[in-house]
């Protein structure tokens, strides 16, 4: 079987050195290849690569990945907006924003992500996905999918498997979807629910839709066949060997400058930093003591740090001094829990040693934590 290796070796986390020249010089016309890492970060890092270091003119490639669970969120969107922050911290989901556009996808290791590079004049997402519908047909015939207007994948004319987005450079295009075979659906819907209210961007919405998993509809299959069909079809429409080149994302000596690129991906002011302008006009419903305080909060956040901060407390309810430096303190910081939490443990230092001053602003700062 072409994908043996594939099959005995892939999902583990070992170590692949392949000379620098095999991954260059494979015949011309196509080159399909897949990651031996599930980290996210290290496999958009791929992309990036190949993208900015490959000449797309002599071969098109197609690369095959998964990742551990993580959500993926595009280029110029909002992850206060598109999920549930405090619930991917609980379940230790990673959060990644990609370079491309579009909307926000979950993935673990029940769903495939595939990325076809070619140059930017041969881009074409449409025909890209009729490959995988093509494929997918190939493998089960009775099976039904096809591609949509909006470059997603359906099955039984209703449910989502595939999403879309590209990256279009000057000269070079990338075109990447996901393929739902297997994945935690519950965890998928609990994460991609965002709790955030009050909140207003620009940045580009995700558009929800029905989902499905293709093992659902046929539970015979499995992700090594799917990923054996994609590459045999990718490879019998760029007249290839149907050969599958097996690559780690950590290797230098065959990825020069891999490192920094993953590790740009991983930082505050990428995943967050890079978020659009956006402001949160809400209410804070604290329980105190016997009663409900109601508590108005508005803020500006632009590159992912406050500019802006209006906390409408009750009279008397805080010393205006006390009141006064939290407001200072959080204008200029990064809309971060962290961050937040560092900044009012200093502040709780030089607060008058009072219990119940100290209990209402544990309170009110707790709540203004939960906002993040």
């Amino acid at each position: 079987m072409v994908l043996q290796s594939l099959k005995n070796c892939l999902w583990l986390s070992c170590i692949l050195r392949t000379p620098k020249a095999s991954f260059r010089s494979t015949a011309s016309g196509g080159l399909i290849i897949q990651s031996v890492s599930n980290d996210v970060y290290q496999n958009l890092a791929v992309e990036d690569w190949i993208h900015d270091h490959m000449d797309l003119e002599k071969q098109q490639i197609l690369f095959l990945w998964r990742n551990s669970p993580a959500v993926v969120i595009g280029r110029h969107q909002n992850p206060w907006q598109e999920c549930n922050l405090r619930l991917l911290r609980q379940k230790n989901i990673k959060l990644a924003r990609r370079r491309s556009g579009g909307g926000t996808v979950y993935h673990d290791l029940g769903n495939i992500n595939l990325t076809f590079f070619t140059t930017r004049k041969k881009y074409q997402r449409m025909e890209n996905l009729k490959l995988v519908v093509k494929a997918l047909k190939a493998l089960r015939p009775q099976l039904d999918v096809h591609v949509t207007d909006r470059y997603d994948i359906l099955l039984d004319k209703e449910y989502k498997i595939s999403g879309t987005a590209a990256k279009l450079g000057r000269t070079s295009a990338y075109h990447h979807c996901t393929l739902l075979c297997n994945a935690d659906k519950f965890v998928l819907s609990s994460v991609l629910k965002s709790p955030y209210k009050g909140l207003k961007s620009n940045a580009t919405p995700s558009v929800p839709a029905l989902v499905k998993n293709l093992f659902e509809e046929d539970p015979s299959l499995t992700s090594e066949m799917l990923l054996d069909a994609i590459a045999k079809e990718y490879a019998a429409q760029h007249q290839i060997d149907h050969h599958v080149t097996l690559i780690n994302p950590a290797d230098e000596t065959l990825l020069p400058g891999i490192s920094n690129k993953t590790e740009e991906l991983q930082t505050w002011e990428w995943v967050y930093g890079k978020t659009p302008k956006f402001s949160i006009s809400t209410c804070l419903n604290m329980a105190y003591k016997d009663s409900v305080l109601d508590v108005k909060v508005n803020m500006d956040v632009k590159h992912g740090k406050i500019e802006v901060c209006n906390i409408d407390l009750p009279e008397q309810w805080l010393p205006p001094g006390l009141y006064g430096e939290l407001v200072k303190s959080l204008t200029g910081s990064k809309f971060c829990p962290n961050e937040t939490t560092t900044l009012v443990t200093t502040l709780l230092r030089v607060c008058p040693q009072d219990d119940e001053l100290h209990s209402r602003w544990s309170l009110l700062c707790e709540n203004m934590i939960m906002l993040m």
